[in-house]
């Protein structure tokens, strides 16, 4: 009996305040997306860094069975931690200022408090901020990091161009990098991949009939543009760049090629006299750009081949405008939250701002509009699309 409580008294003398923690402290699936963005938000002012561990019983159990892991997951945790519910099988622990090194003496501590009551726990951790380029080359999607295909329109911002819960992770145990012996590193994944906001039905069904429709009747005029892009210029009809998606996720945008072939070594010349401040590219009067690449750019013409990535779901109607990959990875920190939804042909910028702000005023408008994230705000910002196009307000 003595050393049974020698042993106990050992296994817990290193969290002084272990007893302080309860599961009424517990956050349910509902508000735990608050507190993980909450805690974004101040990792972004404080420039610090925060890390994030799912644990799940293997194989999974009922709800008590969470209920005893969320008690022993508390049982480890600091006093400004937090812990909650991810889903019906998963507790999720928000820690704080805290690496993935961190993070793994966490696990360590859970995994060893939950053999003892019998448990069997698997872990994933997440990291904020941490370069999801990287990760997206570990996943076979390296990338050219200019985004070029061979002819280059280096604009990022083009012309012109619901979800309030966590998106599930399905796939859970092909997205872990645990083993069996806990000590060993695991690597942490992205945070961005698991705060994505996924289209409503509703909006993805207005993408779908909207772009469907504009795709047809605009046929014709796009085979007479890509006529003209072909008879004027050498190069393809239409340009490819990898531009940074959902959750940072690279995709290969389409337009009309409105530039030289030869645009991107041009670019790096040209950067001094780039009109837009910030990573992005912006010049009014760009050499780069063909005949009829600029009345193209004017009238936003450029923009209707992707109309097919929003077909194929990689873009929507409305949303923030991708940026290429190297300007992408320029961000500042708190830049990241607008990866949180899909990338879209129009946004508030395209329509209030342009070449009339700042990029950083660029950022916040993408921001706000993320904060009003409705299929009534898309309609709204689709019908004031349309006047900013024919007057070309902003356009470059």
């Amino acid at each position: 009996m003595t050393s049974q409580l020698v042993g106990r008294f050992k296994r817990h003398e290193h969290k002084p305040h272990a007893e302080h923690r309860r599961l009424h402290e517990m956050y349910f699936p509902k508000h735990l997306l608050s507190v993980i963005r909450r805690e974004r938000a101040r990792a972004d002012r404080q420039k610090s860094q925060f890390s994030l561990v799912m644990f799940r019983q293997v194989p999974a159990r009922g709800r008590w069975a969470t209920l005893r892991l969320c008690k022993v997951v508390l049982e480890e945790m600091r006093a400004t931690d937090e812990v909650g519910q991810f889903d019906r099988h998963t507790v999720c622990a928000i820690l704080p200022d805290t690496a993935p090194d961190g993070a793994l003496k966490l696990i360590e501590r859970v995994h060893e408090n939950a053999g003892a009551r019998g448990m069997n726990v698997e872990p994933v951790t997440y990291t904020y901020p941490t370069n999801w380029i990287d990760h997206n080359k570990k996943d076979g999607n390296d990338r050219n990091q200019n985004g070029s295909n061979g002819s280059n329109d280096s604009s990022a911002g083009g012309s012109n161009g619901g979800g309030g819960r966590i998106t599930q992770v399905a796939d859970w145990v092909r997205q872990a990098e645990s083993t069996p012996e806990i000590s060993k590193q695991i690597e942490a994944l992205p945070l961005e991949a698991l705060l994505e906001r996924r289209p409503s039905f509703m909006k993805r069904a207005l993408d779908v009939a909207v772009a469907g429709s504009v795709l047809a009747v605009a046929g014709p005029a796009m085979l007479i543009i890509s006529a003209l892009i072909k008879y004027t210029s050498e190069g393809p009809i239409v340009f490819k760049q990898w531009r940074s998606g959902l959750g940072g996720r690279p995709f290969q945008i389409y337009k009309f090629r409105t530039m030289c072939v030869n645009a991107d070594a041009m670019k790096a010349k040209l950067r001094a006299q780039s009109e837009q401040d910030g990573p992005a590219f912006k010049m009014t009067r760009d050499p780069r750009v063909t005949r009829i690449g600029a009345f193209l750019r004017k009238t936003s013409l450029d923009e209707l081949p992707q109309l097919i990535n929003v077909l194929k779901g990689e873009m929507s109607l409305v949303g923030p405008r991708p940026l290429p990959l190297d300007e992408q990875a320029q961000c500042d920190q708190w830049h990241r939250g607008r990866l949180d939804v899909m990338p879209g042909l129009t946004c508030i910028w395209q329509v209030y701002g342009r070449s009339q702000v700042t990029f950083e005023e660029w950022m916040r408008m993408d921001l706000g509009y993320i904060k009003r994230y409705r299929v009534w705000e898309d309609l709204k910002l689709m019908f004031a699309t349309v006047p900013a196009v024919l007057l070309r307000r902003g356009a470059k």
